[in-house]
């Protein structure tokens, strides 16, 4: 019987490699674990236990997946990223300091119960949940 424990990795496909790796990294604090030759297109990033990888559609394995994603034709609804515990309040100032765009702070259920999360948008409008530790149901 196959157990899922976690998301190990993602792979989002992107025409602007730069921009999505600077949302990355100074937005949600991941950072650039491997990165192949530009031909083959792949940059991985770290988040947390698991990885973010991003694959340039003009490269080899981009041009696999057909054209690059757009604000109406992404193929990814939204991935859950599980982050520490922080006020709704500082996570807010800190995606407006970065000028994320984000919407309503609410108490979504996900893999671990009921807890607070925020979504957000990369670069390519990717919709990203940014969730904190469940909570129990009485909270």
């Amino acid at each position: 019987m196959i157990r899922i424990r976690k998301i190990d990795h993602i792979v989002l496909r992107t025409a602007n490699v730069d921009a999505m790796v600077r949302f990355y990294s100074s937005v949600l604090g991941c950072r650039v674990e491997r990165a192949l030759p530009p031909e083959t297109g792949l940059t991985q990033l770290r988040a947390g236990a698991s990885l973010i990888d991003l694959v340039a559609v003009d490269s080899k394995l981009g041009r696999a997946g057909g054209g690059p994603p757009s604000q109406s034709e992404n193929t990814l609804e939204h991935f859950c990223l599980q982050i520490e515990n922080i006020s709704d309040d500082k996570l807010r100032d800190w995606l407006d300091q970065h000028g994320a765009e984000h919407g309503e702070f609410e108490i979504r259920y996900g893999a671990e119960g009921f807890g607070p999360s925020v979504y957000i948008r990369d670069p390519d409008g990717n919709t990203i949940e940014l969730r904190s530790e469940a909570r129990s149901q009485s909270e």
